[in-house]
């Protein structure tokens, strides 16, 4: 090792899933939405004018706020945005996680959570989820220095109840609660309407899964504005110019356009309880999802062997080598067709 390695900080990075680029391909791989953005925001990128890009966007993405504020009944101040929900996050570790008692994530979860906690130097502890991958939240009722999971999971797909999330929070009024909602679109129940009685809890959400733009790059925070200010301190300190005007802009028509969000949205819940009966059929087992995927294993045949026979025909799907869940799929829900299309390859391949 050279000297000036010796101050380099070292991580072990977080993976994201496979970008394949085959024609012919179906990707299932990275819960990306199967349909294209809400035609307000198509509009607005026409409209856009390129010269407009010579200026720096606004700073505190006041449109993009109003509209999130707006669409959530929150007031503005109530809302952080930054570039997608991993930068929220991100920032969220950085700005609240900063005490020397351990932060406390599930075991298996989002697997970004110990890359941040490790880059960012901060104590953690990962309780177990129980054998069928629920959140025991009595493990949560111990002290800590912060509390953060995703509801629904993910990988697996289940919702924590609202009723067992305000448990955590009676149990933390110390502790900031950091609830990641990324797939909560797709029929869990949202821990919203508790940030009015809870001064510790931020919800993050984000537009790359029910809103179709996860090439875009937004995510968002909301809690009472003493949480929002000290993360907008921390932005500000960091990058104060975190979000491109194509993103405001596009953001902003997007939360604009609800009836065809709530379309898109009920045919992915329609096409996942479709598959999930069809993979019962097949032999598979899982919990019951309420995201955009399905974390399933076979009764018979290991994962990793599904999983490479899909990949040959170009079939993506995730496929984790970890401990508890290296017998698993995690299967994007596309297109009805798509769908068809997976179910009918198993059909072959398990006869």
């Amino acid at each position: 090792m050279t000297n000036w390695e010796r101050n380099i900080r070292k991580v072990v990075p977080y993976t994201p899933g496979e970008q394949p680029n085959q024609p012919d391909m179906i990707k299932l791989n990275t819960n990306e939405n199967p349909y294209p953005p809400a035609p307000k925001v198509q509009q607005v990128l026409k409209e856009m004018d390129a010269g407009d890009l010579r200026l720096y966007p606004d700073p505190s993405a006041g449109a993009l706020v109003k509209a999130i504020a707006d669409y959530y009944g929150l007031k503005e101040d109530q809302v952080f945005v930054g570039v997608g929900s991993d930068d929220v996050l991100a920032m969220s570790f950085l700005t609240f996680f900063n005490g020397e008692k351990p932060v406390l994530f599930p075991d298996i979860t989002y697997s970004f959570y110990d890359v941040w906690a490790e880059l960012f130097r901060i104590p953690y502890e990962r309780p177990a989820l129980d054998d069928s991958f629920h959140i025991k939240k009595e493990d949560y009722f111990k002290e800590n220095g912060g509390i953060i999971f995703p509801n629904p999971n993910a990988p697996t797909g289940v919702e924590l109840p609202l009723q067992d999330i305000e448990e955590i929070l009676k149990a933390n009024p110390g502790s900031v609660v950091i609830v990641d909602e990324a797939y909560i679109d797709f029929g869990a129940h949202s821990a919203l309407p508790l940030i009015s009685k809870y001064d510790n809890l931020l919800v993050v959400q984000t537009f790359s899964k029910s809103r179709s733009m996860a090439g875009m790059r937004i995510g968002f925070a909301c809690g009472n504005p003493v949480l929002i200010k000290y993360l907008n301190d921390v932005k500000y300190s960091f990058n104060s110019y975190t979000m491109n005007r194509t993103s405001l802009a596009a953001g902003v028509a997007a939360i604009g356009d609800r009836d065809y969000f709530e379309d898109t949205c009920q045919k992915i819940m329609d096409t996942r309880e479709w598959t999930q009966k069809e993979l019962t059929v097949l032999g598979f087992t899982f919990q019951d999802s309420k995201a955009n995927f399905i974390f399933a294993s076979h009764k018979t045949c290991p994962a990793k062997q599904i999983f490479e026979a899909l990949r040959a025909k170009h079939i993506y799907v995730r496929y984790f080598a970890k401990p508890r869940i290296d017998n698993y799929l995690r299967i994007t829900i596309g297109t009805r067709e798509e769908m068809e299309q997976l179910i009918r390859f198993l059909k072959d391949y398990l006869a």
